[in-house]
């Protein structure tokens, strides 16, 4: 069996996939699996154990008519897969023409009408509910092709490689870790950078051992500087300094996160660590974290929330989440750490579900 799984982006919607590809290696133990993703996520399927290779997709530099030869090659280059599936898991236009233009045996994916992509497939899955997350509408594929779905599997094995980069580097010892995730793409999906500072100055005071693992990207780097100067004796400040394979093991090392609607949230709940996750305009049953969904912290008295939108038309602009006041935010942290041990499994499993 040789399969074709079409995810691309971004870093939160991969992790979201990894599920399927777990159960169809298992399902299919001798099988050849490749992956179509986005160039700037390579390094996080890159030695992946359950997969046989990667196609990148070049999104920025095949913009460019120079670049179409590279494009060119890369569909032939997937042709000559003969691949049995494919698995098309975003369902834009752009991943659906990928998909059918890879011409394999069977072409299926998500019946998602936003650009139409559900005209390239031969099989296109509904989301069984509104409220149906992410995760259980990716599966949904899976049943649809009689492949048993169960959770005996590791969802993000532990990477020995990242493992040892971040303990020579940055020697993170036996330390209570809290991680803090500030950023997201849109600046509305943000819990206000002093409301993460206020939280920081209350644990501290709470317990002097805990320590602070400030995650994001080069572009989060003013937050990270901002809530890093709250107690720089225990903030460590990672955002653009870390490999997405090493953001993966600062999370699997901390105790919990404390995190917007964002990529590394889903990291934590694929971990089956303890999340923290900050609500507003997004709608957590359908996107958050996988298990975990009760633990979600958002407002419910705003008549716009979730307004599933990149932009803020409230006359409060960004109430949703300024709303959310540091108190709230503290307490939840300490329920979790005064339930945390170092017995608490790692690795996903049903009964970690909510």
């Amino acid at each position: 069996m040789r399969i074709l799984i079409l995810k691309p982006s971004s870093l939160g919607d991969v992790i979201q996939a990894l599920p399927v590809l777990r159960l169809l290696k298992r399902h299919f133990p001798r099988s050849a699996i490749h992956w179509w993703i986005d160039s700037t996520l390579r390094s996080l399927l890159e030695g992946d154990p359950d997969l046989t290779g990667v196609f990148l997709f070049e999104r920025r530099r095949w913009v460019s008519p120079r670049h179409w030869d590279e494009l060119l090659r890369s569909v032939r280059q997937m042709r000559a897969g003969r691949f049995d599936w494919v698995i098309d898991l975003q369902s834009l236009a752009r991943s659906g023409l990928f998909a059918w233009l890879a011409n394999g045996e069977l072409t299926i994916g998500l019946d998602d009408a936003r650009e139409g992509a559900r005209g390239f497939y031969d099989l296109a899955v509904s989301r069984p509910g509104y409220y149906t997350h992410a995760v259980d509408w990716y599966l949904e594929v899976l049943r649809h092709l009689g492949v048993p779905v169960h959770w005996d599997f590791t969802w993000l094995p532990e990477r020995a490689q990242a493992q040892a980069a971040v303990r020579e580097q940055w020697r993170p010892d036996s330390a209570r870790w809290v991680a803090l995730q500030p950023g997201a793409r849109w600046s509305n999906k943000r819990w206000p950078v002093e409301h993460f500072v206020e939280l920081v100055r209350r644990l501290t005071e709470d317990d002097g051992g805990l320590r602070f693992a400030i995650l994001g990207g080069r572009d989060d780097a003013v937050l990270g500087e901002r809530i890093a100067r709250a107690d720089p004796e225990r903030c460590l400040d990672l955002t653009g300094r870390t490999s997405l394979p090493a953001m993966i093991e600062w999370i699997r090392l901390s105790e919990l996160l404390v995190t917007n609607d964002t990529g590394p949230m889903h990291v934590a709940a694929a971990l089956g660590k303890p999340v923290v996750a900050l609500f507003g305009p997004t709608e957590p049953r359908r996107t958050g974290p996988y298990g975990q969904v009760n633990q979600v912290i958002k407002l419910t008295s705003l008549p716009c929330a979730p307004c599933l939108k990149d932009t803020c038309a409230y006359a409060k602009p960004f109430e949703c989440l300024r709303g959310l006041p540091p108190a709230v935010v503290h307490a939840a942290v300490r329920r979790h750490l005064a339930e945390s041990s170092p017995e608490n499994a790692s690795n996903f499993r049903p009964a970690e579900r909510a």
